[in-house]
């Protein structure tokens, strides 16, 4: 991260943060104190605006105080203050809209990856987001908070997040660079899924595969036959299934009537009871649903291939993750992007000075960010 430069600053900033900050040095500078919270509950995950701040500080050459009310990746309430910051108000008032820029999206990303975590604490996690994010600085900040996220679940026994998608932020999560095989425009290109799993294990050989079988629909027909042709490697467990079902269709042999008889003879029970009509669609709908990884997995496992490895992937939240875990669906990866907050109004983070020259002062509505008052 390279020292920020104060035109740059002044232009991604409020202009009514500049604004004040000329009226301030006009008339005569102050120390005060920010306080800066979410309106929802969160885990902590200040780490990257706490970096860029002292950065700033050392580049204005000024002191600037950061008392962190929490550790990181520990649950924090909505409106708990998670940061006091001290220092001049001429040197703070500018960096307002930045910091929280830095803040609150994070911490709902870290909060959505630890409850994904922990609902599937046995299988483990891919930051699969890059794709889904505005451009690098966003992916850099989107899967910093899901390790976050996936250290506070694998403090309580989970397995969490393995690694990222490309190499840029592998680091994050402990690995030496990006995780994948292959997409589904290489089977466009190889003509079949067998194809693509031969030209692959011919240009990278020795090494594990995961292997798409949804591009022609034949999700059980194709990974039966990989396994059949990478016999040896399917028996040691070195090949994985990756379902990824488009949501216009059912997995290869199922439709509504049985979806049910899969989960019945699985999760009996488990639709039975009031479900929402999300929770249906994640268990019998089309797509990647709780039936499907189910039908699969007892088709592998009927055919002798029970070290092969299950895949899952699209639309894997906070919710979808919960009702697979209601119906112990058998995952052993789970390929997300969906702890990137779906509603991005949870994440505004919120600053208010709450004293001036020590004096304790915020705007009304908001004493509960003052010391020592909660």
């Amino acid at each position: 991260m390279s020292a920020p430069d104060d035109r740059v600053i002044a232009a991604q900033t409020d202009a009514y943060f500049n604004r004040t900050r000329a009226i301030v040095e006009k008339f005569g500078d102050c120390q005060v104190t920010y306080a800066m919270f979410l309106r929802r509950p969160v885990l902590a995950a200040a780490r990257l605006m706490v970096d860029w701040l002292r950065l700033v500080a050392a580049a204005r050459g000024v002191a600037i105080e950061i008392e962190l009310l929490h550790a990181e990746g520990s649950w924090v309430g909505a409106g708990e203050p998670l940061v006091y910051l001290t220092g001049a108000f001429a040197t703070l008032v500018d960096l307002e809209t930045i910091l929280l820029q830095k803040l609150g999206a994070a911490c709902v990303a870290a909060h959505n990856a630890y409850q994904m975590c922990m609902a599937l604490p046995g299988a483990a996690f891919m930051a699969m987001g890059a794709r889904h994010c505005a451009g690098a600085e966003m992916q850099k900040m989107m899967e910093y908070a899901a390790s976050v996220g996936s250290r506070a679940a694998q403090a309580e026994g989970a397995v969490g997040f393995v690694g990222g998608a490309n190499d840029a932020t592998a680091h994050y999560f402990g690995a030496h660079e990006g995780y994948g095989t292959m997409p589904h425009a290489l089977i466009g290109y190889a003509g079949s899924t067998l194809r693509a799993a031969e030209m692959f294990a011919a240009t990278f050989p020795g090494q594990r595969m995961t292997v798409l079988v949804d591009y022609f629909g034949r999700e059980v027909t194709d990974a039966l036959e990989i396994c059949r042709h990478f016999e040896g490697m399917a028996k040691a467990g070195e090949i994985s299934i990756r379902l990824d079902t488009h949501g216009g269709r059912f997995l290869e042999g199922l439709d509504p009537q049985a979806s049910y008889a899969v989960l019945e003879r699985h999760a009996p029970g488990a639709i039975r009871r009031y479900r929402s009509e999300q929770e249906l669609r994640h268990l019998i709908g089309t797509g990647v649903s709780a039936a499907a990884i189910w039908r699969l997995r007892e088709v592998l496992d009927g055919a002798g291939y029970r070290a092969v490895k299950i895949v899952a992937s699209s639309g894997f939240g906070v919710e979808k993750c919960g009702v697979m875990a209601d119906v112990h669906a058998p995952i052993d990866v789970v390929g997300t992007g969906s702890f990137i907050p779906e509603r991005w109004s949870e994440t505004y983070a919120t600053a208010d000075i709450v004293a001036y020259d020590g004096v304790a002062r915020v705007k009304v509505g908001r004493e509960f960010l003052l010391r020592g008052v909660g």
